[in-house]
């Protein structure tokens, strides 16, 4: 349905209580309260609010509707939040940009992470999952082992760092660094929280722009050299090269570790509150993806995804100018009883569609590596079980947040 006359402070009150505590502990019950406004809700920060899994589909899909980009960022009034230096420098990284920039930067890599390419990884990934999970329940002998710390914040950063070739000993600095960055990306990112994103773009680019410099000096057969050799044959400018090389490597760090990290973590928790699903996916597990579809559908990475009009036109019979921004609130799309029945219910057996991975030409570049660590993680975990029965203990933390979901602590002891 279309938008009614929605007042601008139910709005505003909404999203702060999907901020707080209880909104990240259940945002469901908001994610409803916002549907009911319509398909199409005025942003009171400007722009558009699309809460129904047929237009976040429709507009993901779209060839023409664009991404908030470099210059539309610099076009935009609020000094603050667009200009900052973290928001300028994502606005140049590849989910950022819109044809033919992004054809360009996209067209060279080809599928990174094909069939080929996860098949060498794997070993390595399952390797390091069973090594963490050892430790976790180490760990859980002397009481409570936090989930997250150990292997969902982990898990990521070590390989990405390791395909990239990157030291381990700098695997906590980056992991700290995405987490800082972030706050750009938000709804409502606070002075306080660019300040932080800006200090952590600024030491991401020292990192990454070192790192470049040193694969000049002594290339090897990582991705990052791969990418020197690649933009040298298509950029004559060095300086101009290594800008677009630091992009791809600032890119794959920010894109693999934030996003992952949340679904490595809130699969063990969902199975966690769900044992009986549980037990039969340890009896069943050729279920495993379906578990990981659904998990990607009931808590998504991403909740809200910014696109932005190419024209004047309409979503629902709403008009919506060119140049304005929409944001799809994916969150509450995956919730959507016109598309899912009972959507509230986490179901792994459910074999429904989701938009976790975007659409278009911005579908997710690593969503089989993210699938694949998530694999290697859930079936480490299954293999200790029921004989390591687990349950979650007290009360998971999330960050305050909207777009971008973080669970951050997930204390588990045994059962």
């Amino acid at each position: 349905m279309a938008a009614t006359s929605v007042d601008r402070r139910s709005v505003v009150a909404l999203f702060s209580r999907l901020r707080s505590a209880r909104g990240q502990a259940n945002p469901l019950p908001f994610y409803t309260q916002l549907r009911a406004m319509g398909e199409m809700v005025p942003a009171p920060w400007g722009g558009h609010v699309a809460t129904s899994y047929r237009l976040c589909h429709q507009v993901l899909r779209s060839r023409d509707w664009r991404v908030p980009d470099s210059g539309w960022r610099a076009a935009q009034v609020d000094a603050a939040r667009w200009h900052a230096p973290a928001s300028r420098q994502m606005g140049t990284t590849m989910p950022m940009l819109n044809p033919p920039h992004h054809t360009r930067m996209r067209r060279p890599l080809g599928n990174v992470f094909d069939r080929t390419s996860l098949q060498r990884m794997q070993k390595s990934v399952e390797k390091n999952a069973d090594r963490l999970l050892d430790n976790f329940f180490e760990e859980l002998r002397g009481g409570t082992a936090d989930f997250c710390a150990m292997v969902g914040d982990e898990l990521p950063i070590i390989t990405v760092g390791e395909w990239l070739g990157l030291p381990s000993a700098d695997f906590p600095l980056l992991r700290t660094l995405t987490h800082d960055q972030v706050h750009t990306q938000e709804l409502f990112p606070s002075p306080s929280q660019l300040a932080i994103s800006d200090l952590a773009t600024r030491s991401l680019r020292e990192y990454f722009t070192g790192l470049i410099r040193e694969r000049r000096k002594s290339a090897g057969d990582d991705p990052v050299s791969s990418w020197i050799r690649m933009w040298d044959e298509f950029e004559a400018d060095q300086d101009a090269a290594d800008e677009a090389v630091y992009a791809l490597a600032l890119f794959m760090v920010l894109a693999a570790l934030e996003t992952t990290s949340h679904l490595l973590t809130s699969l063990a928790w969902l199975l966690l509150e769900h044992p009986r699903q549980l037990d039969w996916l340890r009896i069943n597990p050729e279920h495993i993806p379906g578990a990981i579809d659904e998990t990607l559908r009931y808590d998504a990475p991403i909740h809200m995804i910014s696109r932005i009009a190419p024209e004047d036109t309409e979503l629902a019979g709403v008009p919506v100018r060119k140049g304005e921004m929409v944001q799809l609130m994916v969150g509450a799309a995956h919730h959507d009883p016109e598309q899912y029945a009972a959507p509230e219910v986490f179901d792994i057996r459910r074999k429904a569609p989701h938009l976790s991975f975007g659409g278009g030409i911005h579908y997710c570049l690593g969503n089989a590596l993210a699938r694949m660590e998530a694999d290697c993680v859930l079936s480490s975990l299954l293999r200790r079980l029921p004989g390591q029965g687990l349950r979650v203990a007290g009360t998971p933390t999330w960050a305050p947040r909207v777009a971008f979901r973080r669970l951050m602590e997930l204390p588990v002891v045994r059962a």
